[in-house]
């Protein structure tokens, strides 16, 4: 069977590109379709369009450009079931899950919409002193220009959303790059927003290899990079664009505290969902869990039992929540760090082992701190519980990573809850729930190797525009 080829977006018009490239399903191993590649001409082609079409996106009106984003949710919602079985399909996302991303990228972009019409700026009194007397300020945010989204494969839809719909709604041209793996949303999506009648020469999709996007990163005539992926990957970004505005969400390990006063009737779903749904392939998936020592044992026979009842297998299956890996190589990193782990002296409690293109949830505890699981990002279903003695040895060990992205904290106990607001050093603390959670308007964003910036649609739009001042003297018109 003939493999459907997929071409390229530049400024607003499909081209063919300098070469096609496979899709493979990682669920079955097999190349599904075929994407194409931009070349150096392709891609000066979508730096020049979102140059041309800078001025008249950021002159748009706000009712103009929440239309734009209004259209893409409406449009989204219409069209669920065609990019979940295409997000499915390209990156082995259970179905369930990629419904629910389509639904949150509804939400996104119609928060966009309803932030593009109320985002502004401030009165500023500048008649504070007596040679400034009849002297007035105020303050407006304008688009900053043309952004650079480079995106990772585990949200192909709603990362992308993260970055496109603030940057419309700030009036921003967009050249979109999309991860290799997971192409085929980001062109799906770009249809939509071409239908919704954003200026052409704004928005580009493109596949790059990894030249052509320093080529891009480096171009002058862009100056926001807004990227999602790997610590490694993004500082390196971060230091060839020192001078631009450069947004960074990167990784994590995110730790959770459970003290002895939690509900655990709650906390032990909870917990086992964070860590395995979609393979823990989710920078904020729960990775280790602290455990208060005088329940640690009950916890730790509950929590196997709740990970044993989780759902493995071939992610069009209502019932799975863990699917398969991106990529077969993902499978050998993970055993060689479960190997070393083990070998190290931590115990394996379950997991470890692979079914089919899938890893089995995977449970440790003593896992050294220097070893890969206990300091890197897993990005896959395993997970650590261990115990710990006294509240701040708990706070202690979460801080001791170098990342800095979410923390969870399960207690009843209020100074406990601040204390740990005041004390975690990461972007956010969720309290009495999963490290997992995630609301699409909340400033979403870490410290540390974590990241730059904060996503969250409102915030977005604050770190891809820049506010300008108007001074009026007023002394001459009296």
């Amino acid at each position: 069977m003939k493999k459907p080829k997929h071409e390229i977006i530049v400024a607003g018009k499909a081209w063919h590109g300098k070469d096609n490239r496979p899709v493979v399903n990682p669920w079955t191993g097999k190349a599904f379709a075929e994407v194409a590649y931009a070349g150096p001409d392709q891609l000066e082609a979508a730096i020049a369009g979102a140059a041309a079409a800078a001025k008249e996106m950021r002159r748009a009106s706000r009712a103009r450009r929440s239309g734009w984003c209004l259209a893409i949710a409406q449009a989204l919602e219409a069209r669920k079931e065609e990019f979940a079985q295409t997000m499915m399909a390209e990156s082995g996302k259970p179905i369930r899950l990629a419904r629910d991303e389509v639904t949150r990228a509804v939400s996104t972009f119609t928060f966009a919409a309803h932030e593009a019409l109320r985002y502004g700026g401030e009165v500023v009194p500048l008649d504070v002193t007596a040679v400034s007397a009849g002297y007035q300020g105020m303050t407006q945010r304008f688009g900053a220009g043309p952004v650079a989204a480079i995106t990772p494969f585990n949200f192909p839809l709603n990362l992308v959303a993260h970055k496109v719909a603030p940057a419309l709604a700030v009036g921003n041209p967009v050249i979109l790059k999309p991860a290799p793996n997971t192409p085929l949303t980001s062109l799906l999506l770009s249809e939509v927003v071409l239908e919704a009648g954003v200026p052409p020469a704004g928005f580009s999709c493109l596949n790059l290899d990894v030249p052509d996007i320093e080529k891009l990163v480096d171009d002058p005539r862009v100056p926001i990079i807004s990227f999602t992926g790997s610590a490694k990957v993004g500082w390196g970004l971060r230091g060839r664009a020192a001078h631009k505005k450069v947004i960074l969400e990167l990784g994590g390990n995110a730790s959770v505290i459970v003290h002895s006063d939690a509900n655990l009737e709650h906390a032990l779903p909870r917990l086992a969902g964070g860590g395995y749904a979609y393979a823990g392939q989710v920078c904020i998936s729960v990775q280790h869990i602290l455990v208060e020592r005088s329940i640690y044992a009950d916890f730790l026979e509950g929590y196997l039992a709740e990970v044993a009842k989780l759902k493995v297998g071939d992610p069009g299956q209502e019932s799975t929540l863990v699917g398969p890996l991106i990529r077969p190589q993902e499978a050998d990193r993970l055993a060689e760090w479960v190997q070393e782990a083990v070998e190290a002296g931590a115990t394996l409690h379950c997991g470890g082992k692979m079914q089919g293109p899938c890893m089995l949830p995977t449970v440790l505890s003593g896992v050294p701190a220097d070893a890969k699981i206990g300091c890197e990002e897993v990005f896959g279903p395993i997970t650590t519980v261990d115990p710990y003695d006294t509240w701040e040895e708990a706070v202690d060990k979460v801080n001791s990573s170098k990342y800095g992205l979410q923390a969870g904290v399960f207690t009843r106990d209020l100074e406990r809850v601040l204390s740990s607001w005041e004390e975690l050093e990461c972007g956010a603390v969720v309290v009495n729930d999963y490290p997992t959670f995630r609301v699409d308007n909340m400033p979403y964003g870490g410290i540390k190797q974590s990241g730059a910036g904060r996503e969250g649609v409102a915030y977005t739009m604050e770190e891809m525009s820049e506010p300008r001042l108007l001074v009026l003297n007023r002394n001459p018109l009296r």
